[in-house]
């Protein structure tokens, strides 16, 4: 604060005149002004008289003021509690005889002057002696209610576990009468009103005693501040001067029982302080005045000096007069507006802010200005001329003469935009995502602590749903990163349009978005309806395309939902919510699902099984076992390749259980290269025999096989290294592996085909069978799917779609096998439909490659 210490001084003497001009304003517009006075019986300090007018040392001085300034006194008698109950709800305008704490300074406004020191004494009977706190124990004690006795009684009491009982009363007389009739041990009350009064009761004064308080006026918060603002000027003027009108009241209205008290010799010492003081700003001021005259040139000098000094500093240093007009601005002010420092001083904060800003810094001068406040506080202005807003931290101290009056404030602000948008940038990364802008993991885990505790507050229900994009990696893989990030941005911003305001959506990392449902109903049918007509509208929002900048992509979602009453704690529920989306995942996808208690046991199954998957290949727990493929003239054409596992812990394991899993996990590859391997070997191995040597080997393909950048490269270098035949290699595709990126999977047949390896279209007629595609995919053969062969005998609709595919085989020149073959009737009815491929347990069960045999089990 040197830098408004330095400017005030420079400022001091231009500001003078006009200070004294403004305030002789101010005290001429406060002339017949009404005052409600609040008064509370408490002689000698204050009391009403007979006549109703104010008495005692309080009353005295106020109607001194009053006089001066045309004030018209109205007094309202009350009890002490109800007179600042009064106060604070503005009913009346002052209260006299009021002790300073911090918890009433939040809702009352004081005056800097006391205007008495007082303390306060124990008063009881003979035989009821009070020498230190110890002696309050088990005492009944009268105090005052709601005042500084009180709260200190109380606090001790807490404090230092004192069993001493308050007995509340509405005056000082009501504690003396209690006192004196025995229903209290011990009255508390100030020494002026004790003293004078404890020989009416036949009360004694006891040797311990509070600490001295100062006394004030007082007003409402930021109510009568300028009352507050005379009484305080007078107080300092009074007390400055020992002969004054304030100590010769003191003086009257202590006698005879209070003279050359220590009050007095208190008051007498801060009187004598106050005037050293001010002796001492008098002197400095007129030696200053003495010195500038004899040395102005020197003074000119300094001037500018200070002057760089201050255009030096990385701050927007200034001065405002009482009616927050410039007096004084630095370089770096100038440069804000854009102005001159000479066409900036005289003019308010409306020429250069908009009226929002002007209101805000008017609000915090007022505290400086009228209540003489220091205050530190952040401020963002916005300027008029560009509307651009700046952060400022700013610093504001009151100027005041000698006198103590107030003339104008010195402020310092500090331009800070750049450190806020730092902390903004900051708390982003540290709390959202980079990518979606949602709330990260942190900031959710964080909301639902909260949410989780309140819902256990209040009784409510709330819910999470783990959101996972149905095989993303597969986008990424094919499409690349950006695009992958494309469509998250995408999937965020189609979820956030669907939820309340209340409600949290955060990416929890990858391709999972978690939503976070509160204060649902309490009951948890209604609330479980509700979570679930919400998953329901998302996964119908997330089925419809995205139009992402290289083409239109179409993906599901699996949901998994955990309501707060599943779980127990935080972590329970988030465990429970994954549980839920392992679930929809492991049901086909694109569902959703909500937690129950038999979710647990199937994952720890699952967990046994992954693990047991992930040493399966390298401990050569895997098999290949072959099922026949016929032609209807009984020639062995080849065999579909079938993965077996067989675990010694596990036993035998489904490729249904299995194959799904891999295929999560990503252990798939892996798994389908060594399959792929293991098959060239077999035709490599067939080749030399001319029994088996036209054989093919159908190999089943997995989406992530079929979508892997490097596929077409294993194949090549696959064939090459076994030195298998390409011609007898038969790849095997589903429908559903050709919806994604369809373009790409045509190239990749076509790359491979022109190797001669041929492609077999699995399931067809289950999946979407579009013409369109068919058409365009180098295919070779077409695959009747089971579930049609096994229904030919009783279903018309599937005889006719059998006869359609034949018929589509035939237009096309593809080669068109049916499976699932498995009674002489099926073989029977397909032959007439046309079909010359069967394959089928009629035929031939799956079985290593030993039991193949090239003999015809076609039936006669």
């Amino acid at each position: 604060m040197r830098c408004c210490s330095l400017v005030a001084l420079l400022f001091l003497m231009v500001t003078a005149a006009t200070s004294q001009r403004l305030t002789a304003t101010e005290t001429g517009q406060s002339g017949n002004r009404p005052l409600v006075v609040g008064i509370y019986q408490n002689p000698p300090k204050i009391a009403i008289n007979d006549t109703g007018r104010l008495t005692g040392i309080f009353g005295d001085l106020l109607q001194q003021i009053a006089l001066q300034e045309g004030w018209q006194l109205k007094p309202v008698s009350c009890d002490w509690a109800y007179c600042l109950e009064l106060l604070t709800s503005g009913d009346i305008d002052i209260m006299p005889d009021v002790a300073f704490s911090p918890e009433r300074a939040v809702v009352m406004s004081f005056h800097q002057t006391p205007a008495l020191y007082s303390w306060s004494k124990f008063y009881s009977l003979s035989g009821q002696d009070v020498n230190q706190l110890a002696d309050l124990a088990g005492k009944q004690v009268a105090v005052l209610k709601d005042s500084s006795q009180y709260f200190f009684l109380k606090n001790v009491s807490e404090q230092q576990q004192l069993p001493i009982t308050l007995l509340p009363v509405k005056s000082l007389s009501a504690a003396f009468n209690l006192v004196a009739a025995g229903q209290a041990d011990i009255a508390a009350a100030s020494h002026f009103f004790g003293d004078r009064r404890a020989d009416a009761f036949q009360l004694k004064a006891n040797m311990l005693r509070f600490s001295p308080v100062e006394l004030y006026f007082t007003t409402a918060l930021n109510q009568n501040l300028d009352v507050l603002a005379i009484i305080d000027r007078q107080l300092q003027q009074w007390q400055a001067d020992p002969q004054s009108y304030y100590y010769q009241t003191v003086k009257r209205w202590s006698e005879p029982d209070f003279t050359a008290t220590a009050a007095t010799s208190m008051l007498v010492l801060w009187a004598v302080f106050n005037v050293v003081l001010l002796a001492l700003i008098a002197a400095i001021v007129f030696w200053y005045f003495r010195r500038s005259r004899r040395q102005l040139g020197q003074l000119q000098l300094s001037q500018e000096r200070l002057t760089t000094i201050l255009n030096s500093v990385d701050a927007h240093i200034y001065i405002k007069d009482r009616r927050f007009r410039y007096q004084y601005v630095n370089h770096k002010i100038a440069e804000l507006f854009c102005r001159p420092a000479e066409q900036i001083v005289g003019h308010t904060d409306s020429l250069f802010f908009d009226g929002k800003t002007v209101e805000q810094l008017q609000t915090n001068d007022q505290r400086v200005l009228h209540a003489g406040q220091r205050i530190v506080e952040e401020e963002i202005n916005t300027l008029a001329s560009s509307g651009q807003s700046h952060t400022f931290l700013s610093v504001k101290l009151p100027l005041r003469h000698a006198n103590g009056e107030i003339y104008a404030l010195c402020g310092i602000s500090t331009d800070i935009t750049e450190h806020k948008q730092n902390q903004a940038a900051i708390h982003q990364l540290a709390f959202y995502d980079a990518l979606t802008a949602l709330p990260n993991r942190r900031l959710l885990l964080e909301r639902l602590e909260q949410a989780f505790s309140l819902a256990d507050r209040i009784g409510c229900q709330g819910a999470i749903l783990f959101i996972d994009l149905d095989h993303f990696k597969d986008l990424n893989d094919t499409r690349g990163h950006a695009v992958g990030d494309e469509l998250l941005s995408l999937v965020a911003s189609r979820l956030g349009g669907q939820l309340r305001k209340s409600d949290t959506l955060a990416r929890f990392g990858g391709d999972e978005f978690v939503v976070l449902l509160t204060e649902l109903q309490s009951r948890p049918d209604l609330a479980a309806q509700r979570v679930e007509l919400l998953a329901t509208k998302l996964m119908t929002m997330l089925s419809q395309p995205f139009q992402l900048t290289e083409c239109s992509y179409s993906i599901s979602a699996s949901i998994g939902i955990a309501m707060f009453s599943d779980a127990n704690n935080v972590d329970e529920l988030l465990q429970r919510a994954d549980l839920a989306l392992y679930d929809a995942k492991s049901r086909g996808r694109n569902r959703y699902c909500f937690y129950d208690s038999t979710l647990q046991a199937k994952v720890i199954a699952r967990t046994a099984m992954l693990n047991g998957l992930r040493q399966a290949l390298s401990l050569n727990y895997f098999s290949l076992h072959y099922q026949p493929q016929y032609h209807s003239d009984g020639r062995m054409l080849g065999a579909e390749v079938l993965l077996r596992w067989f675990d010694p812990e596990l036993g035998p394991v489904s490729p249904a259980d299995f194959i799904p899993l891999a295929e999560d996990c990503g252990l798939i590859l892996p798994i389908g290269a060594w399959v792929l391997q293991q098959s060239c070997q077999q035709l490599e191995r067939w080749q030399h025999d001319p029994i088996t040597a036209h054989w093919h080997l159908a190999v089943n393909l997995s989406a992530r096989q079929l979508h892997d950048p490097k596929f077409v490269q294993l194949v090549t270098d696959t064939l090459h290294s076994t030195g298998a035949d390409p011609a007898h290699l038969v790849l095997e595709l589903t429908e559903t592996q050709l919806l994604q990126d369809i373009e790409t999977v045509i190239v990749k047949m076509q790359q491979l085909g022109e190797l001669g390896v041929r492609f077999s279209l699995d399931d067809f007629g289950t999946g979407y069978s579009s013409l369109s595609y068919l058409k365009r995919l180098p295919l070779n053969q077409l695959k009747i799917d089971g579930s049609f062969v096994r229904d030919v005998l009783h279903d018309p609709s599937d005889a006719a779609i059998i006869r359609t595919i034949l018929a589509l085989g035939n237009s096309l020149e593809l080669n068109v096998i049916a499976e699932g073959v498995e009674t002489v009737a099926q073989y029977q009815a397909l032959t007439e439909l046309g079909c010359q491929q069967f394959q089928g347990y009629l035929l031939g069960r799956p079985a290593p490659v030993s039991e193949l045999s090239a003999t015809s089990q076609i039936p006669a």
